[in-house]
């Protein structure tokens, strides 16, 4: 990431909240891609804490990018936003929310007006390194998503982990992305986060770049595994209630689908639960091979 700026940090004590509802732990290593920079942090109670207080119309959007921070915590470089927004892409998706790739470039100020600007909205490759930010909007829901957030180092230490926050814009045209040049203004302890919505060239200039496309298929497949261990959690008690009446019919199919089926991750790190095959038989099957019935909408990104 570009710095062009460094201003004051500031530090706010991270709150410790309880660790029930229990959220699941990989029984092995999540796939992930390899990076640089500092680990990235995760806090199993932030995600418990989401599971415990988060309306039915923002438990999915809210719980998947806390929870996907928390398998990833220490294992993965900080810095890997790219990385990160292609798989909770994928994620939201098998769980039937639509999330799109949206680069900015992001302003941050502390109180004082000092400032330090990251990313930029003409990115480009540095070999396999993307010299910019990348962050997700859900259109359908009007949230942004920042899950790798933390890699600047003035919000790292106020350690509230990803920020997700409502869109106060329109949603442009397609309803993918908004517009180029908005901005959002999210506010996270004493910083003032200022993000600036680059172009289509800056979203072209990730989608289409070999590297992004040689690990397509990685992206997809970590994303199953974070969306299978986020089921695990919104089924567990006191969460499947209301997330039973999230506004997404594929999340609910999934959730009757799988009930409290026993699930595992097998020797390459796939998460899968123990479910009848098509033919009634029954097997250990991976998220995007449970049956469901032909009314349920197909997972996103679609052709």
């Amino acid at each position: 990431m570009s710095k062009q700026k460094r201003g004051r940090k500031q530090r706010t004590p991270q709150k410790r909240v309880p660790r029930s509802p229990s959220v699941p732990r990989p029984r092995a290593a999540v796939p992930v891609l390899p990076g640089g920079g500092l680990p990235l942090r995760g806090s199993l109670d932030a995600t418990a804490r989401m599971l415990e207080h988060a309306k039915p119309d923002q438990l999915v959007e809210l719980v998947l990018p806390y929870l996907w921070a928390a398998l990833a915590d220490g294992r993965v470089p900080a810095n890997i936003c790219v990385d990160a927004c292609m798989t909770l892409r994928n994620a939201y998706g098998q769980l039937g929310v639509r999330a799109e790739l949206l680069p900015v470039d992001l302003a941050i100020q502390s109180q004082d007006g000092s400032g330090t600007r990251y990313g930029s909205l003409t990115p480009s490759w540095t070999g396999t390194s993307w010299n910019g930010h990348c962050v997700l909007v859900l259109p359908d829901s009007e949230r942004f998503v920042d899950a790798t957030v933390e890699q600047f180092d003035e919000v790292r230490e106020i350690g509230m982990g990803p920020m997700v926050g409502k869109l106060a814009l329109s949603i442009d045209g397609d309803g993918s992305m908004v517009e180029p040049g908005a901005q959002v203004v999210l506010q996270r302890g004493d910083l003032m986060l200022t993000y600036t919505v680059a172009g289509p060239e800056a979203l072209a200039s990730i989608v289409e770049h070999p590297e992004a496309i040689a690990h397509a298929d990685g992206h997809r497949r970590t994303g199953v595994n974070v969306a299978s261990f986020t089921l695990v959690a919104l089924r567990g008690k006191g969460v499947s209630g209301r997330a039973m009446q999230a506004p997404y019919p594929r999340l609910r199919a999934l959730l009757r689908a799988v009930g409290d089926a026993p699930y595992e991750a097998d020797e390459s790190g796939d998460v899968r639960f123990c479910l009848p095959d098509h033919s009634g038989e029954e097997r250990w099957l991976r998220l995007d091979e449970i049956p469901l019935a032909p009314t349920v909408p197909a997972a996103w990104p679609r052709a």
